[in-house]
């Protein structure tokens, strides 16, 4: 990677200061971000609650170098984002981010096996299909195809395919969001158990606040910016909350 420049101290994965992000919108300017600054601790699960349009996908995007801010910086350890090109993001991407969204972007003609195996062939150090799918608890499913598999298996199958190369950073989008209750609780107790066993820096948005119980911290977004940023004295597993 290019543009080495500050460092994120010890034991913070991101380092986030006066982070802006404008979009040209016609002939108006729309601030999406409005100078965010945070600290994502290693290891740790945060999560981003609020109203969609509060900036929360815009925040993830740019930490996943999906996105190139305005103005501020994102330091990634001793890489600072804000500055890489867009061959070091696509590195970057390549090598230390997972991503989940809300729609699981399975390949219908592939089985659960063979999308994760894609990620597999092109990582420098990854689990094998069958370890990531058995992390998320589709061991027995490996030969089925998307439309064999309910929609929370699609979404775990999407989950091992993103941690199948051994991530860093793990960053699910609304990963409950097109889920009933029951199976989005199934679908955060595989992101939990990634968290416990591997160790992945994990950030997950939701609108939904119940959800929010299972982060060690909370950022909740509004208009662009952190209304605020509180700790969970006594976080829930997620087998424990309901909606």
């Amino acid at each position: 990677m290019s543009e080495i420049a500050l460092c994120a101290p010890d034991g913070i994965t991101f380092h986030v200061h006066g982070l802006t992000k404008t979009y040209r919108s016609g002939e108006v300017d729309v601030q999406a971000l409005r100078g965010i600054d945070l600290d994502i601790f290693d290891s740790e699960i945060l999560v981003l609650l609020g109203p969609s349009g509060s900036g929360k996908s815009t925040f993830l995007n740019v930490l996943g170098g999906l996105d190139h801010p305005t103005a501020g910086e994102v330091m990634f350890r001793d890489h600072n984002l804000s500055r890489m090109s867009d061959r070091d993001l696509t590195r970057y991407r390549r090598d230390h981010v997972g991503f989940v969204f809300q729609f699981y972007n399975l390949i219908p003609s592939l089985t659960a096996r063979e999308n994760v195996a894609l990620v597999t062939e092109i990582a420098a150090n990854p689990m094998t299909p069958e370890d990531a799918l058995g992390v998320v608890g589709l061991g027995d499913r490996l030969d089925h195809f998307p439309a064999q598999l309910s929609g929370g298996e699609q979404q775990r199958v999407a989950i091992a395919r993103a941690i199948a190369k051994r991530p860093e950073i793990l960053l699910c989008d609304e990963p409950t969001g097109a889920l009933d209750c029951a199976t989005g609780i199934i679908v955060l107790e595989a992101i939990e158990r990634i968290n416990r066993e591997l160790g992945t820096t994990s950030v997950v948005i939701t609108h939904n606040a119940a959800i929010a119980d299972m982060g060690q911290r909370v950022a909740s977004f509004a208009d662009g910016r952190i209304a605020s940023l509180r700790k969970n004295s006594s976080r829930k597993p997620a087998r424990q909350l309901s909606w």
